[in-house]
């Protein structure tokens, strides 16, 4: 069956996103029988008690950075060896805080640091650059705000520089907060299958592996050798690690030393992580992936592990086209099954090379607790689904070189189910990108429609979940926003402007709320008005088809010329010098006869007037077997037709207007909602 340009273009590309995303899921597969296979014992050398420096690049982390510094001062290690540098680059509370328990720590004997630089240039990278100008031991030990290093974990973790050519040790991120919602366990999972799959995989083998950022050990002569901490990306760790590899130092992922962290529990804080680790993979691809494929003595497979790795994040972009372009295919009534004469086969393939393949890798990770976390498995399938509009805007941030802004995490100390961050300092809003993620979820709802009205719901259960991902990601991000200042006396009755605000936000999420039901209404009767009434003419005219006998014949051709009126009532008239309507075609630029709504019913006015010329004829003539040949045929090329102008009614000016004003409406929420914010932020200024 010939496919019209525009279809193949689409189908095109979504086979193209299917073969890239589909070589990505097999290389992390073929990461977990490599780290099933890796059974080595990282190597250890008594290496003594040798002085180590412990960095700790913090901004703003009022909630956290006691308990990080009280940790780190409980190392069991002798306090002579050990040399602590706070590197507060905070412009908040956190600086009076940790005052007092730095000087507090000092009074017994601890060599601790509080470095100020007086600015935030480079951020984190420039945190940790400045005190490398001062750091004189040959170990480097390096924890964010929210890490809770165990007392031994210098005594464990030290031995592992065994041999001299190794730069760095990595130990395994544990989760002090991960039962304390849904979205901490699913992440939580997400990092372990970084963890235990991907680090364990490349560990002191020939394979790249990255620093994670914190909760690691570094010799400082593999960080000079390796041109130092960078701020030219938003992951300093993944770019210092990666130059060093190309130096030829060695790293070790140390699984059984396991630093607990806080995971972030607001989803505006864990879609800004997600965020930056996105953009800064894509910074480091454009950065680094040259040098490392012309590096002669690194490995074949060290490259394309490494393009692998930087390159990731493109398959979120590529889970959008796949999202975008299969209802238009389905409408189009292209084959996209497996097996074309067996579609269960279809959704059997997607489960096993997705939940099915997960399940066996869960199974290998954590044993006989197993089960427990496959439970969640459905979870983060929703998550990532939903959370990939967010990783592609960053993937585009990155490409087009937008300027970088390292916005750090914000945590809460949160431990326990019963602890609140919502009340709390350093909340965030929402962001444009949950236009988007709306804009998808109703694209996600038409779509299920698409499905079963083109008879193919296999494909159902998939675009459902993708489009639940959407919601929950865009719901959970306007239910966590909240409208707080910033200020340390948060326990204040709110003001005035905070009351307006809150009022003002409510009203917001009461509009948005409208408009999304009502484009969900709107989504829906467009559907049922235009491309609904398609599916059943091509239902018909496979009616039509498939009969010898005239008087069914006739049925189907009444069915279609009422679902024609219909279609064509909603068509705009393309008139001749003379004012003669010449064509009804959906196709607004560059139409061709082919999609001609017009010449399409008169198609069907003439093809019941030959049935009736033919009920007249007897069955055993020639002649009515030689016309009935001739109305399926002409029925067949119609089917075509239809097929070909199915697309485009998706994209007609009036579907264009109302996707213009219903964005427009949210936008404009988004932008009242933004200026608010300002206003509370200059008001915080000025206290």
């Amino acid at each position: 069956m010939a496919i019209n340009p525009f279809t193949s273009l689409v189908f095109d590309l979504f086979i193209i996103s299917a073969i890239i995303i589909t070589a990505y899921t097999c290389n992390f597969y073929y990461l977990a029988f490599v780290s099933r296979k890796r059974k080595d014992v990282p190597a250890t050398a008594d290496l003594g008690t040798p002085s180590v420096t412990i960095q700790l690049p913090i901004y703003n982390e009022k909630y956290v950075a006691k308990r990080l510094v009280d940790a780190v001062c409980s190392l069991d290690y002798p306090k002579d060896k050990m040399r602590i540098m706070v590197c507060d680059d905070s412009d908040d509370d956190t600086v009076k805080l940790l005052d007092g328990v730095i000087n507090g720590y000092k009074t017994q004997g601890f060599h601790i640091e509080h470095v100020r630089r007086g600015t935030r240039r480079g951020y984190k990278a420039g945190a940790l650059k400045h005190a490398m100008q001062t750091t004189d031991t040959e170990l480097v030990a390096i924890f964010d705000a929210d890490f809770i290093p165990t007392t031994q974990f210098l005594k464990r973790a030290i031995p592992h520089f065994s041999k001299p050519n190794i730069g760095f040790v990595q130990c395994r991120w544990g989760h002090v907060n991960e039962n304390y919602s849904v979205i901490t366990k699913v992440q939580a999972l997400s990092l372990d299958f970084h963890f235990l799959v991907e680090q364990k995989a490349k560990s002191d083998s020939h394979l790249f592996m990255n620093f994670n950022g914190t909760a690691g050990i570094w010799r400082r002569g593999c960080v000079e050798d390796a041109g130092g901490w960078h701020t030219a990306t938003l992951v300093e760790d993944l770019d210092l690690s990666y130059r060093a590899q190309m130096k030829g130092w060695k790293c070790v992922f140390l699984p059984d030393i396991v630093v607990d962290a806080e995971l972030p529990a607001q989803m505006n804080a864990a879609k800004r992580q997600q965020f930056r680790w996105a953009k800064g993979s894509i910074q480091c691809a454009v950065k680094l992936l040259s040098d490392i494929i012309l590096k002669r003595k690194v490995a074949i497979e060290a490259k394309i592990q490494a393009f692998i790795q930087l390159t990731r994040h493109i398959v979120y972009p590529l889970m959008l086209i796949q999202f975008l372009t299969l209802p238009v295919l389905l409408a189009g009534q292209i084959n996209l099954y497996v097996v074309s004469f067996l579609p269960a086969l279809t959704i059997a393939t997607y489960l096993a090379m997705g939940p099915g393949a997960y399940i066996v890798i869960i199974q290998g990770m954590y044993g006989k607790s197993w089960k427990s976390k496959a439970k969640l498995l459905p979870a983060l399938l929703v998550y990532n689904a939903g959370m990939s509009v967010n990783n592609t805007v960053a993937v585009f941030d990155a490409v087009i070189g937008r300027k970088n802004e390292f916005l750090r995490t914000p945590k809460y100390g949160i431990i326990t189910r019963d602890d609140d961050w919502k009340n709390k300092a350093y909340n965030l809003p929402f962001t444009q990108t949950t236009l988007l993620e709306i804009f998808f979820g109703i694209y996600g709802v038409l779509a299920v429609f698409v499905s079963i009205f083109s008879n193919n719901p296999v494909f159902v259960p998939i675009i459902a979940l993708q489009t639940l991902g959407f919601f929950y990601i865009a719901y959970m991000s306007l239910s966590h926003t909240r409208f707080k200042r910033n200020s340390s006396q948060h326990t204040k009755p709110l003001s005035k402007k905070e009351k307006t605000a809150n009022s003002i936000y409510r009203l917001a999420m009461a509009g948005i709320l409208v408009i999304i039901v009502s484009g969900v209404y709107v989504a829906i009767s467009g559907y049922d008005a235009d491309i609904y009434p398609l599916d059943r003419i091509r239902g018909n005219l496979d009616g039509v088809i498939s009969s010898s006998d005239p008087g069914t014949i006739r049925h189907h051709l009444v069915a279609i010329q009422a679902d024609l009126d219909t279609v064509m009532a909603n068509l705009p008239d393309t008139t001749d010098e003379e004012g003669q309507v010449v064509s009804k075609n959906p196709v607004w630029l560059f139409a061709t006869e082919s999609t001609n709504f017009l010449r399409i019913q008169d198609s069907i006015a003439a093809m019941h007037t030959d049935v009736d010329e033919i009920s007249a004829i007897p069955k055993n003539n020639p002649a009515y077997h030689t016309g009935m040949i001739d109305i399926n045929d002409r029925a067949l090329l119609l089917q075509i037709n239809i097929m070909d102008a199915t697309p485009y009614m998706y994209v007609s000016p009036a579907n264009m207007i109302f996707s213009v004003i219903w964005i427009a409406a949210i936008i404009g929420i988004f932008a009242m909602l933004k200026r608010k914010k300002e206003q509370l932020q200059t008001a915080d200024i000025a206290l």
